[in-house]
């Protein structure tokens, strides 16, 4: 449970997620045979968009062109993108043109939606969007376009929020967003396979166009065909124009693959040749990102680093080179882009980042600028911070006064936004409470506050919740029972509430939840809780579990849910065929794991396996194996048990 991932959902070059947020028809797509049409123009949007687009300027006159010299900030303004004159336009260049025909007034004419929306400081809503959707129903793509035209018209539209999934959408509505997606990317998977001679593909335009794409399924569009394709095509030429892109094309490309493996891309060689062939670019252009930059980038790497994203030396280079600009530009850094970072770090020390003297000034540096902006976090960010600073315990944090300061001023936010926290962060923020509190000797001031705000609507969301988030919310409450919170009637009503799913979600729980969910209804039982209605239950579903997955859990595992059986047997629960049935599944693996367990889970297996033959477990040969396995590693680390694992062997 301590591993599971927080969240950081996806807004930074988002210039945000992910840290401040990036700003944030019916064609035959097959062999390159598009539809044409034509659309209006616009200018260069603003210059403070990570992942900016230069658009491109066309000497023809236009009918619509007086709109590039507006201030587009109001419905009237919305209405003069729609009018029919502009499409007549675009249709009309197409057609003039034919297979000459650039684009260039396509991508123009995108760049206007994005700029009305960058002037509106959001992307186009749900009324905007519909009609202009029935709007571009003629708006085609031809195989002539250039390369500019194209990824401005897909950036443009993507960054503006018109391929935004809104609920409900209009069928109509649906299929030419559908129809204008799938041309685009047919179009760029014919451009990327053109012979390098004919080839006009330039960095900016990778670098917006693999930004798009990421933030395609970060918004939630269903499976969307050919992108997978399309980030397949693009790939390579990444690698073939690492030394063109700027620092602001670094940034967004790494945060875009972060995004994109992250939402289910393949880590294909092509994959991990692009990724290598940024990294060392990090290191070249420390000095030009930034404060967004820097976020978006450390960010990426953890992301990367969580999903699987080998320790290269490239990319030790990457995060050490960037971690003293933290400091640097410690006054620069916005709320988003404090919660993001200190995520990041979080992420990397859980994956093995050192904790070199940089590291730990970064922290220091964000840590004092969580305080100062405490007002200005929203509820993911406050996720974000609790989650990170849990991690961060968890992983040999000290407990300085700045850092005790941080969580004692995030706290009364989680009271103040409580009904706007979704499901998943409130598993985390209960997770993060009770890591936090756990080994504390003292009581944190407004966890109480913050713990009974957030009760009611474990109860209220029961039906949000994934298996992971079950896992982690019941891990966290016998946790926070354990380290002595009082078991209110709206903490034993959460934990009712999620028993209930945990029998209807058996099948999706992973090794690592199995055992978290194990030990918490054993510390849940410990503590005078038997007769919780639904906890019998519970231990029954996920008991076969065990055995399923017996080769899956780790030593860590291994030993907790050995702990949890015993302790729920040494509290009443009988010893049913499952419970011996899931004890004779773990014991082989005790012995062919042996010199993997440390002190701490040496003594609980012992202590473990003793207690189940006091309460009548049978002394067959896989259990003296695995109690003959274990002995001697109790020799060999003698120095290193604490007085409550003597106690325990003993």
């Amino acid at each position: 449970m301590d591993r599971s991932t927080a969240g950081i959902s996806g807004q930074y070059v988002r210039s945000g997620n992910d840290g401040s947020r990036l700003d944030d028809h019916a064609a035959s797509s097959r062999c390159g045979q598009y539809r044409q049409s034509t659309v209006r123009r616009r200018d260069n949007f603003s210059r403070n968009t990570p992942g900016r687009n230069e658009f491109y300027h066309s000497s023809d006159a236009r009918p619509s062109q007086y709109l590039m010299h507006r201030s587009v900030n109001s419905a009237q303004d919305f209405n003069a993108l729609i009018k029919q004159e502009i499409m007549d336009d675009l249709v009309s260049k197409s057609e003039r043109f034919s297979h000459r025909y650039d684009g260039r007034n396509h991508g123009q004419y995108a760049s206007s939606i994005k700029r009305y929306t960058l002037a509106s400081k959001r992307p186009l809503n749900r009324a905007e969007q519909n009609q202009l959707i029935r709007f571009l129903e003629n708006f085609t793509i031809a195989r002539s376009w250039n390369w500019r035209s194209l990824t401005t018209t897909l950036y443009s539209f993507t960054s503006a929020g018109v391929f935004t999934p809104h609920k409900p959408m209009d069928v109509r509505v649906k299929l030419t967003q559908a129809a204008l997606l799938s041309t685009l990317l047919a179009a760029t998977i014919f451009k990327c396979n053109q012979k390098p001679e004919a080839s006009d593909i330039d960095a900016q335009g990778i670098g917006n166009l693999l930004w798009a794409m990421a933030k395609l399924v970060d918004n939630g569009q269903e499976p969307i065909p050919g992108l997978k394709e399309a980030v397949a095509a693009l790939l390579p030429h990444v690698n073939a124009q690492k030394d063109q892109f700027i620092p602001q094309h670094i940034a967004n490309l790494l945060w875009a693959m972060a995004k994109l493996v992250d939402n289910g891309q393949e880590r294909t060689p092509e994959f991990n040749e692009a990724v290598s062939a940024l990294l060392p670019q990090v290191d070249v252009h420390k000095n030009q990102f930034n404060a967004q930059g820097i976020a978006n980038l450390l960010w990426a790497l953890a992301k990367l680093v969580n999903n699987g994203q080998e320790w290269t030396p490239e990319l030790k280079e990457a995060v050490a080179a960037l971690l003293p600009h933290v400091n640097i530009q410690k006054d620069q850094f916005n709320a988003q882009a404090i919660a993001n970072l200190l995520w990041a770090i979080a992420k990397l020390v859980d994956n093995g980042q050192e904790r070199t003297p940089e590291f730990n000034e970064a922290v220091a540096a964000l840590l004092f600028r969580v305080n100062a902006k405490k007002a200005d976090f929203k509820p993911q960010e406050i996720t974000n911070l609790m989650w990170a600073m849990a991690k961060l315990v968890d992983n040999e944090q000290e407990r300085t006064p700045e850092f005790n300061e941080t969580v004692a001023a995030l706290l009364p936010r989680i009271n103040v936004q409580k009904d706007q926290f979704n499901a998943q962060a409130i598993a985390n923020l209960l997770w993060a409470m009770a890591k936090l509190l756990d080994n504390q000797q003292e009581q944190i001031p407004g966890l109480k506050k913050a713990m009974a705000a957030l009760l009611p609507i474990v109860n209220a969301q029961k039906d949000q919740f994934n298996a992971q988030g079950i896992a982690n919310l019941l891990w966290a409450m016998a946790k926070l029972v354990g380290n002595g919170q009082e078991q209110t009637p709206k903490l034993k009503q959460a934990v009712v509430a999620l028993l209930s799913h945990v029998n209807a979600q058996k099948t999706h729980f992973k090794p690592q939840e199995i055992a978290n969910l194990l030990w918490a209804m054993a510390k849940l039982a410990n503590k005078g809780q038997k007769q919780i209605p639904g906890l019998k239950e519970t231990v029954v579903a996920l008991l076969p579990h065990v055995n399923a997955q017996k080769a899956d859990f780790n030593p860590q595992e291994i030993a907790n849910l050995l702990g949890s059986i015993a302790k729920l047997v040494d509290n009443g629960q009988e010893l049913t065929p499952e419970f011996k049935e899931a004890v004779a599944a773990l014991l082989p693996h005790v012995n062919a794991r042996k010199a993997n367990f440390k002190p701490q889970e040496i003594a609980n297996l012992l202590w473990a396996m003793a207690k189940l033959v006091d309460n009548g477990q049978e002394l067959t040969p896989e259990l003296n194996e695995a109690m003959v396995a274990l002995l001697p590693h109790v020799i060999a680390q003698k120095e290193q048990f604490n007085a409550q694992g003597i106690a325990n062997l003993l």
